[in-house]
Parts: C-alpha cells; structure tokens; sequence
C-alpha cells in the first residue's frame, strides 16, 4: 500500500487570478468594479461587527433578491466553466498525481477555500480533488440560496486540515474529529501534507502544517508586486517554508 500524502489549496488568486465572484456573479449583480461590493461587505462587516465571509454570502443574497433575479445552485455551477486559472493548473493535479506514483506515493489533493463550492463544482478540475471545502448555502426545493449551510473563514480553516489528517471529512461528522487519536495512527499524519495559498487568510493553516512537521508554499502572481511582497513576508516571518510563483505549467516553477 502506498503511503498517501494530502496537497491542500486555497482556491482564489493560489490557483486562479482573482476572486471566483469576480468573474461573471458580482459584475452581473450590477457592479462594473467588484471592488464596490468588497467594499460594502466590508462597510457591513465593521458596522455590525460581522464575520467577513458570513457578510459577503448574505450580501450576496441581499443584492440579488434587489435585482429579482434568486441565486440557484444551478446558476453557481455555471459560474465556475468562466473562472479563468493561473497557468498549467488544469494538467498540474494528474501530472503531480503521476509523479507520486513514480515516487512510490498516493497523492491526493483537497481544497480548503472561503469561496463557493458550488462555483467550484462547475470548473473543469472540480473532479480531482478527494474533497472540497468550501462555503455553500442551503437549497429549497426550487434549489434557490436561502441561508448560508456553511461558513469556511480563515480560522475554521484549519479543522479542515484535521479532518484530512485523521480521514474525517465529513463536515457534520464532529464526535469522530474530536477523538483522540495517536498521531501515527492517523491516515495522513502531517509530515505527508503540503498546504498551498496566497495571502495572510491563509496564515494559520500554513503555520498549522508547517509546525506540525509538514510543508507551506506561498505563491505568488509575478505580475502583481504586493502579491510577491506578501510572499516574500510570510516566508521571512516563518509562516511558509517556500514562496513560487503561480506557475503550474510542466517543468515549471511549482513543478
């Protein structure tokens, strides 16, 4: 049996150029810049001292209700085939997938994002992940949004990482994650898991598996100066063992 090893991502600006809403849901809600409605989340957020990602998926909700125009799970899938990815994502995961193999390894790979599942359901590399946590919301039975089923913040993050390591990944499965278990027991212990993100919402599950004997890799866009800056902070600070560029293309910097 091979030994497994657990790849963990963000999701927004680690494998894509900007945020998932920023594509065709924000702009199509009536914002020609996205960084209207950020701005509102965040106003929302100060103002009633909300949790930020709570805001932007009620917010979400608010301003199409204004438009008469419900948010479908439907309407989510079809976002994702217009999420544009850094380069060489959508052959990175078989190819690193084929090089474990080489190395006698099963790798797996997993998305830990604040963004929307559904909208990553929809993208073309939604089938090579083992599992993926993300925000959603609950459905009626015209599958229109109605109220946020879950939340994934910077911090609740990092249950997701525990679940990976002891193979619990079912999100409402809570008595079984809080077990004690031995960590040589454990399925995936964290020296076999390698958590890749961009910024500083990404901060606790990089020092989570950097401390714990695993590795942290920020990356960065090399066309974006505050984004190499940020990098270049996390890894000097401690936080991540590396910093790359988003680049996922064959032979690449990532590779």
């Amino acid at each position: 049996m091979r030994n497994k090893v657990a790849i963990m991502y963000d999701f927004d600006k680690t494998l894509t150029y900007k945020d998932m809403q920023e594509y065709n849901l924000i702009p199509e809600l009536g914002y020609d810049d996205p960084s209207k409605f950020w701005g509102e989340v965040n106003e929302l957020k100060v103002t009633n001292n909300m949790d930020g990602i709570l805001t932007y998926m009620y917010l979400l909700l608010k301003k199409s209700e204004a438009k008469d125009r419900p948010i479908r799970k439907i309407d989510f899938e079809k976002l994702g085939k217009d999420v544009e990815f850094f380069p060489g994502v959508l052959s990175w995961f078989d190819r690193v997938s084929e090089l474990g193999k080489s190395l006698g390894l099963e790798i797996e790979h997993y998305i830990i994002s604040s963004g929307m599942k559904e909208i990553i359901d929809g993208t073309p590399i939604s089938d090579k992940f083992k599992k993926v946590y993300a925000c959603r919301y609950y459905y009626d039975v015209n599958g229109v949004a109605k109220w946020p089923s879950l939340v994934v913040n910077y911090t609740t993050k990092t249950q997701y990482i525990f679940r990976i390591n002891k193979q619990i990944l079912d999100e409402y499965e809570d008595n079984k994650l809080n077990d004690y278990t031995k960590e040589e027991e454990r399925p995936i212990p964290f020296k076999r898991m390698i958590y890749v993100g961009d910024g500083m919402t990404d901060v606790p599950c990089m020092k989570l598996v950097k401390e714990y004997g695993g590795k942290s890799i920020s990356v960065f866009n090399s066309s974006n100066k505050s984004s190499y800056d940020l990098s270049k902070t996390l890894v000097s600070q401690g936080r991540s063992n590396f910093m790359c560029e988003a680049n996922y293309e064959k032979d690449g910097p990532m590779e």
